[in-house]
């Protein structure tokens, strides 16, 4: 297919990082085929470029394994039944899936089953559990755009086709993120200690992990009166948040900003957050943070069960080692997580050699990720449709 002809494109994104994950991927395609049309279920990263969302990205969202999927499953079935059904009809050139793997990977192989080219976008993390599913990829994906260096080789050993495109949140992120301009974005002093508290997007993750953050933050602030704390937080959960902070006996001293979750890494000094992306945009952003994070009980046994790395928190996945702390499940006590967060924000006096070699060690995976990944995308997505 020539630059010309712009292929007709359907996507599914899950939540708010795989929609932005679908902006950047917009972006490198409408730079090849500028009269690109594409449509599915996406985000407001994906709307803004034009992309036709026929449900949110939201939609998709679940926290968990097992209990919380259970709850949402005739929802999500129902909508995957609808869409196929849709495709299947219309035939789109490609079938691009954005993350969401137990959504995607079930429609891309009934769509390249029908012959509709597929590609998936992010590398479902079978290095680090789930080992099982790299026969699942192997049915759905004509092709896999990777996130991480490693990721291709391990992919070819299962005789699957891919290409990494480094990780956009490289390209999005400054290599040397300006502090002060985040602080005077949000009002803070540059003199101030501030510590970036991110319990999660997800409303599950409010419930299960807020109360334990928002604990260990009013012991921080009593061995630090004077910290200043910040949330960036979606619309949808922050009146949530803000009962959790009021309950623990933080909201008076708490700023909840909407969105701008890149502004408060910027700006704080540390963070405490929950596993996930948000995690890879502290390193990005050089912070200082301990990962923490809790779920129902049996969907943590079941994942722990599958579990086949030491950790769990990207940073110290693509470092090899417990770069930073991570507290998870029972070991997440208020008590503990402030204890490793106050050790971070004491440790410009204490321990500023320990800062500094967690910087270094976080820029050169900054530089290790950093790609042109909207052009590359681009690339493999035109070697699918056979151009």
């Amino acid at each position: 297919m020539s630059e010309r002809h712009a292929p007709r494109i359907a996507m599914v994104a899950g939540e708010t990082s795989g929609d932005l994950l679908a902006g950047l991927l917009l972006d490198g395609m409408q730079a090849r085929w500028p009269a690109l049309m594409a449509h599915g279920i996406g985000g407001p990263q994906m709307v803004r470029r034009g992309f036709d969302a026929q449900w949110p990205s939201d939609r998709l969202a679940v926290h968990g394994y097992s209990m919380e999927v259970l709850r949402r499953l005739r929802e999500l079935l129902r909508i995957r039944k609808t869409l196929r059904a849709d495709l299947l009809k219309n035939r789109p050139d490609v079938f691009i899936g954005v993350d969401a793997p137990d959504f995607n990977l079930g429609l891309e192989a009934d769509l390249r089953a029908a012959g509709i080219k597929t590609v998936h976008f992010v590398c479902p993390s079978i290095w680090a559990w789930r080992a099982g599913r790299v026969e699942k990829i192997r049915r759905a994906a004509d092709h896999v755009l990777c996130i991480f260096p490693f990721e291709p080789e391990l992919l070819a050993r299962h005789g699957i086709s891919a290409s990494y495109v480094g990780h956009p949140l490289a390209s999005v992120i400054p290599l040397v993120p300006d502090r002060a301009a985040a602080r005077s974005q949000l009002g803070l002093a540059p003199d101030d200690t501030v510590l970036a508290v991110l319990p999660g997007s997800r409303s599950a993750e409010v419930q299960y992990i807020a109360p334990a953050f928002f604990q260990a933050a009013a012991l921080i602030q009593q061995a630090l009166p004077a910290i200043k704390l910040v949330v960036p937080a979606v619309p949808a959960l922050q009146q949530r948040i803000a009962e959790v902070a009021r309950d623990c006996g933080v909201a008076h001293r708490l700023q909840i900003v909407t969105g701008q979750s890149h502004t408060v890494l910027a700006a704080c000094d540390a963070t405490l957050i929950a596993s996930g992306t948000a995690t890879l945009e502290a390193a990005l952003f050089k912070r200082p943070m301990v990962i923490g994070y809790r779920m129902q009980g049996w969907s943590w046994r079941l994942m722990r069960r599958k579990q086949l790395q030491p950790w769990v928190g990207l940073p110290n996945i693509l470092c090899g080692d417990f770069v930073v702390p991570e507290l998870i499940q029972d070991a997440a006590t208020p008590e503990a997580l402030a204890a490793a967060t106050l050790r971070w924000l004491r440790a410009r006096a204490d321990a500023p050699d320990t800062l500094a070699a967690l910087e270094q060690r976080f820029t050169a995976l900054h530089h290790e990720l950093l790609r042109d990944t909207p052009r590359l995308a681009a690339d493999a997505i035109q070697k699918v449709l056979g151009a």
